[in-house]
């Protein structure tokens, strides 16, 4: 544990911790509902290059986290940056320009075009969305095709070339999830955000998933997801942050935060004594609703 921790955190691993090199600074962030405070968090770094696990019982806070670093909502309060630029207030087609991409629990896939279409939407910076270049095809001809090979070789890579043709709306939730997360790489993202990427998926594509959030990391993009399985967080985590309340109560490597009093306080409440990493997290609900 604290190898790891020494190789992405400054100091001793704890809420809030200065990161050895991070992509996302996040300062003084709140947003409230009414009388009803989501988030609340005072400072948390993400570490640039590693795959970090965002987790907490339901009602945590973690999905509104994660709207609003990407401009789908705003906060009461705070500042954050990513690269270095100020986000705040920022929108979220904009995000995504920078590269920073999001993926959903619910699938955002356009049921209605076909899988490569989707696929194609996912590109940036088409001359063909112009209204006058698009008229005048040889202005983009060149780059659709460029934009239609890269997504040819992600679907392959995905294993979803069989479903080239077919509409995203025949596609299992696991194969559009497989979809979503393809489509996000057709614009070559720097982060990754991931919200419970295996909700709703089988087990036969469970595998297949977890081998492509490990690929993303070797090929050098930073990975921030959401997820309730233990199982999967110990295993392909490099680091985890815990959210309880709208609040971060703990981080540091997986093995030290499943021990971690104040974790095992947020999901199975005060006084017990277990290691989360043996208990299925995905079966336990906290007694707050929403998210």
């Amino acid at each position: 544990c604290s190898s790891m921790a020494n190789d992405i955190s400054i100091g001793k691993a704890e809420p809030g911790c200065k990161k050895v090199d991070p992509i996302i600074v996040v300062d003084n962030v709140t947003r409230q509902f009414g009388g009803l405070t989501a988030v609340d968090v005072k400072h948390v770094e993400i570490p640039r290059g590693k795959i970090t696990a965002l987790i907490g019982p339901n009602g945590a806070g973690k999905t509104t986290f994660f709207n609003l670093l990407t401009g789908f909502d705003k906060p009461n309060t705070g500042t954050w940056t990513y690269e270095g630029k100020d986000l705040a207030g920022v929108p979220s087609y904009k995000v995504a320009r920078l590269g920073m991409i999001r993926t959903f629990q619910l699938t955002k896939a356009l049921s209605l075009l076909t899988v490569i279409d989707n696929m194609r939407l996912g590109a940036q910076h088409q001359a063909g969305e112009s209204f006058f270049k698009a008229f005048i095809r040889p202005l983009w001809s060149a780059n659709e095709k460029r934009i239609t090979a890269k997504a040819d070789e992600l679907l392959t890579r995905f294993k979803l070339d069989a479903k080239r043709e077919d509409y995203a709306a025949a596609l299992s939730g696991g194969q559009r999830k497989l979809l979503e997360m393809a489509r996000a790489l057709m614009s070559d993202p720097k982060l990754v955000m991931l919200d419970e990427p295996m909700a709703g998926v089988n087990p036969a594509l469970t595998q297949s998933l977890l081998e492509h959030i490990k690929d993303l990391k070797k090929d050098g993009t930073t990975v921030l997801f959401v997820e309730h399985d233990m199982h999967m967080v110990r295993n392909i985590s490099d680091w985890v942050i815990v959210m309880a309340e709208g609040k971060i109560v703990a981080e540091g490597p997986p093995a030290q935060v499943m021990k971690d009093q104040a974790v095992i306080d947020a999901y199975l409440g005060a006084h017990a004594d277990t290691d989360l990493g043996t208990v299925a997290i995905n079966t336990i609900k906290s007694p707050k609703a929403g998210k």
